[in-house]
């Protein structure tokens, strides 16, 4: 489970974990796979969020390693994560990527919305995203830090 505000790098980690043979679970991609590139109404994120629940399931009876690159803001997102793969006897690592204000604000600016990976966010959006993110624990199971 790839964990940190917008803007902190989790993607770019992801990619790489997908280079190595991962299927990379993405909103923003489902999202830009249904062609909506601006913010969905809530309807369209629980739909897109049961959806790759599905897929998250289905590959894991397949036996292939997941990454979620979903940014898991909240430890609630997290927990209902860890408890959906609990009964198959799965506990997910958490990759917190910690990456500082000021680097996540010089690469939110750099994003245009031309691809799924390239979500446009002002600086004010992202701001607030990173002040309301809840950094992982110890105690809520495996952990890597970045930074």
């Amino acid at each position: 489970m790839m964990c940190g505000p917008a803007g902190a790098g989790k993607t770019h980690h992801a990619q790489r974990l997908e280079a190595a043979g991962f299927t990379r679970l993405s909103f923003e991609v489902e999202f830009w796979e249904r062609g909506i590139t601006t913010m969905p109404s809530a309807e369209v994120v629980a739909d897109v969020a049961s959806a790759l629940k599905e897929r998250l399931l289905h590959l894991n009876e397949q036996g292939h390693d997941v990454v979620l690159d979903f940014g898991f803001w909240f430890r609630r997102q997290r927990d209902e994560y860890r408890a959906l793969l609990a009964p198959r006897g799965v506990v997910p690592e958490t990759v917190y990527i910690a990456t500082s204000l000021p680097v996540i604000l010089s690469r939110v600016g750099n994003r245009h919305g031309r691809h799924a990976d390239d979500w446009p966010l002002t600086e004010q959006t992202a701001t607030a995203y990173f002040e309301r993110f809840e950094p992982p624990t110890l105690d809520e199971g495996p952990l890597t830090v970045i930074r």
